[in-house]
């Protein structure tokens, strides 16, 4: 019986821990919000650091984990991200004002949670060299959709370049295989726009 359960219990002590990383992540995003010189303080909720907790709770699940269950703890290190910063907002702060924002982004916790869950599991133990290609072009990728933004929509050049490096030095520093660097930098050069266009260009809409 106990041999049964053991992964669910295993699996449900992740997502918890999962769930208060996300918290205490949420709220020292806030808090790097008062930390950070001018418009850097931008840096510190942006949507792409803000996938790197799934992405990071992902990879730690490899070797054990399903990409179903790293799917759920990504989804629970997200959700807590959001709660942690908006509770801290709330309480800690002045108030998180209106409920749109909260809401757009628990949204977007929802997809992007399991999606960066799934590709911080694939990089760190994808069976395939497409699947760990994929897995950190996606971390790589949706830091140059930051940068897009940064460069051609708020016009903050040195927060761009950062990006752009974060992007770069992403595949070259964390590719599993020294043949799988160049693949992954391509990926993630073509996700950065194509991520712009379907996630960061509506947003835009959405948030102002």
């Amino acid at each position: 019986m106990s041999s049964r359960f053991g992964p669910i219990v295993k699996l449900s002590v992740w997502c918890t821990s999962a769930l208060l990383a996300g918290l205490g992540f949420g709220v020292v995003t806030n808090l790097a919000q008062g930390w950070l010189p001018g418009a850097w303080n931008q840096v510190a909720n942006s949507g792409a650091v803000w996938c790197v907790p799934a992405f990071v709770v992902g990879a730690l699940l490899a070797g054990w984990a399903s990409a179903r269950s790293a799917a759920v703890a990504g989804l629970c290190a997200s959700i807590g991200l959001v709660v942690g910063y908006y509770g801290y907002a709330e309480f800690g702060r002045d108030g998180m004002g209106s409920l749109t924002y909260p809401l757009v982004w628990l949204v977007m916790a929802v997809i992007s949670g399991p999606l960066f869950g799934v590709a911080g599991l694939w990089w760190w133990n994808g069976r395939t060299i497409r699947n760990r290609v994929i897995g950190l072009a996606a971390l790589g990728g949706v830091f140059g959709m930051e940068g897009i933004l940064y460069a051609f929509v708020l016009h903050y050049a040195p927060q761009a370049w950062a990006c752009l490096a974060v992007l770069v030095l992403v595949p070259l520093v964390m590719a599993r295989r020294q043949r799988e660097r160049m693949p992954t930098l391509l990926t993630a050069l073509a996700l950065a726009p194509l991520a712009y266009l379907v996630v960061g260009f509506p947003l835009q809409y959405v948030t102002t």
